[in-house]
C-alpha cells in the first residue's frame, strides 16, 4: 500500500505525475535550516552540476524541510527507521511513483550518491526497459533494491565505504 502525506507539498502531486509519465523512482530529501549534514549534503551533492544531471536522469527529486512538515519528517522517518535500523538527518527516501519506498538511507557523501545514482541509472538503462521502450520492467525495482541493499551499511545508516569504492 503507497504512503501517500507527500500529497499536497509545493510540487508533489506534479512530481508524482512527472515520475509516472517518465517511469522514474522519486528521490525525496528531508532535512532542515540548522543540520549541518544537511548542508553538506546540498553543497557537495545537490549543488553539484555531474550530481544534479545524474539525479535528474535517474529520479524526480523531492525536498522536504522537516521544520514545515514535521507530519511528512514523521512517516518517513519511521519509514528509513524500519528499513535500516536507525535514522537520521539528512533523510533520504526513494520510492516508486506509486509512492511506495524501496530504499532508505541518511547522510549520503558525494561519492556516495554518485555511486548509488550511477548504479540505478544503469540498471534502469539496462534492464528496466521492455524492448519497445514503454513498460517498466516488473523486476527492475527488485534489482535496484537487492543491489543498494547489499552496499548498505545498516551499521553506520549509510553506503559502506569498501562497498562503494570510496
Amino acid at each position: 500500500m503507497p504512503i501517500t502525506p507527500l500529497t499536497g507539498i509545493p510540487g508533489g502531486d506534479e512530481a508524482f505525475e512527472k515520475a509516472q509519465k517518465q517511469n522514474r523512482p522519486i528521490f525525496l530529501s528531508i532535512g532542515y535550516s540548522t543540520c549541518h549534514w544537511c548542508h553538506v549534503m546540498e553543497k557537495e551533492s545537490f549543488e553539484d552540476n555531474y550530481v544534479a544531471r545524474l539525479m535528474n536522469d535517474a529520479f524526480v527529486s523531492i525536498k522536504v524541510d522537516r521544520e514545515e512538515r514535521p507530519d511528512i519528517d514523521s512517516v518517513y522517518m519511521t519509514v528509513c527507521q524500519m528499513m535500516t535500523g536507525s535514522g537520521g538527518w539528512p533523510l533520504t527516501i526513494v520510492m516508486t511513483p506509486e509512492k511506495k519506498p524501496f530504499f532508505a538511507a541518511t547522510y549520503l557523501s558525494k561519492g556516495e550518491a554518485l555511486t548509488s545514482a550511477d548504479k540505478v541509472a544503469s540498471v534502469l538503462k539496462r534492464t528496466s526497459i521492455d524492448p519497445n521502450g514503454e513498460e517498466l520492467w516488473e523486476g527492475a525495482l527488485e534489482i535496484a533494491y537487492r543491489g543498494l541493499s547489499r552496499s548498505f551499511d545498516v551499521q553506520h545508516g549509510r553506503f559502506s565505504p569498501t562497498c562503494c569504492g570510496i
